[in-house]
């Protein structure tokens, strides 16, 4: 079958053709401590059961390391079969490989044609649910004239710095902007990828449905339109989104998804197939209140003081929520879609801001500062990447 590189105005036109970061040397920054959905609740029914054994109400948190120091503008982060790490630049286009032993850094390559400014560049990156036999990296930035994903193959026979393909267009044509550029992209249980998009301060086209702006995606590996999702041939699966850069899904297939608000309120959502998550209209738990809104209301809240989140991940019964302007790591311990207890803050200034947390398995987790991306204070050995065990 032909793969599509798709423009904003096809995406469009297919919509209306539808029916309807430690010990070991950390210098701290404070003082301050099948392509149809997922089995049964994974689209995150409000209505799903809880689990039997939620976890407690308060958790713990150890830094048991620092992985690396001295990384540049890192956003996203991939984790190879065995452990190690891929992790991206957004300001340079590099990505590079981390050891998860010992740290060793070895550079990958360059993305082709990264244009980074405001809140873009080189954003989420991914890694192959068949990595194994096709060798495949995918990537999420902004071009000169939008926001792109693409893959390339990751040959490490070839010498550092000239591991990377040519990169193969999957999806083209997310408007871009100085700010909301969205970004995270992430392989779900089903196999099918998923990016969550900003709507780049054009507020109307988070509820545009024929523009890609302000949604979370969902498509195949080639970039297809996944049979099951909302409307036939598009890779929308729902709307009305600020700027999300946090996925995740829990362990009944849930996916969970960070938004940024504006003034008001920062959310954590559970997302379900085509529904609507109210912006600009509203934002935070108040807007399903009104009668025949038809918005979803978020699972938790915060204010962007507090928060500003980025990445998101799943460990341990609970979200981890990594906060940019709030620089802590915050849990929402879970039993099934319904929190067990207010969320709780960790790390709060010690590290700055932090941009992306990426489970490891076994409790463990991997911690991203974002301080070198022009709107954090660096302090010596910045960025870096912690090794941290919760519970």
């Amino acid at each position: 079958m032909e793969r599509r590189t798709r423009t904003a105005v096809l995406a469009a036109a297919s919509l209306l053709l539808a029916a309807g970061c430690s010990s070991g040397g950390a210098a701290p920054h404070g003082t301050g401590t099948s392509s149809a959905p997922a089995k049964s609740g994974a689209a995150g029914s409000p209505g799903a059961s809880p689990s039997s054994a939620a976890p407690p109400a308060k958790g713990s948190v150890k830094v048991t390391a620092t992985l690396v120091t001295g990384l540049k503008s890192p956003w996203g982060v991939a984790v190879l079969p065995g452990g190690d790490l891929l992790v991206g630049s957004r300001d340079t286009g590099k990505i590079v490989r981390v050891s998860a032993k010992n740290g060793k850094i070895t550079e990958l390559g360059s993305v082709p044609g990264v244009d980074p400014g405001g809140e873009g560049g080189l954003l989420g990156i991914a890694v192959s649910p068949s990595f194994g036999a096709d060798h495949q990296v995918y990537a999420y930035f902004t071009t000169a004239s939008d926001n792109r994903i693409a893959r390339m193959v990751y040959d490490e026979k070839r010498p550092p710095g000239n591991q990377l393909g040519a990169p193969d267009t999957l999806f083209k044509g997310i408007p871009k902007g100085e700010i909301h550029n969205g970004g995270r992209i992430a392989f779900g249980p089903d196999r099918m990828l998923y990016a969550g998009t900003g709507e780049t301060g054009d507020k109307g086209l988070a509820q545009d449905k024929k523009s890609p702006a302000g949604k979370i995606l969902r498509m195949t590996p080639d970039g297809e339109p996944v049979h099951g999702n909302p409307e036939a041939d598009s890779v929308v699966y729902d709307y009305g989104h600020r700027n999300v850069q946090g996925l995740a899904w829990d362990d009944d297939d849930r996916l969970w998804a960070s938004e940024f608000g504006q003034d008001t309120w920062d959310e954590l959502n559970l997302i379900e197939p085509g529904r609507n998550y109210g912006w600009p209209e509203a934002e935070g738990k108040a807007k399903g209140a009104a009668a025949g809104s038809g918005f979803v209301d978020p699972v938790e809240e915060w204010k962007p003081a507090v928060a500003s989140p980025s990445g998101i991940a799943y460990a341990k019964g609970s979200i981890w929520m990594a906060s940019l302007r709030g620089e802590r790591l915050w849990r929402i311990p879970l039993n099934g879609t319904r929190p067990v207890a207010a969320p709780q803050a960790f790390l709060q200034g010690t590290y700055g801001r932090l941009r992306t947390v990426v489970a490891a398995g076994d409790g463990t987790l991997w911690l991203v500062t974002s301080n070198t991306d022009g709107r954090g204070t660096p302090h010596k050995g910045d960025d870096r990447i912690l090794r941290l065990t919760v519970s």
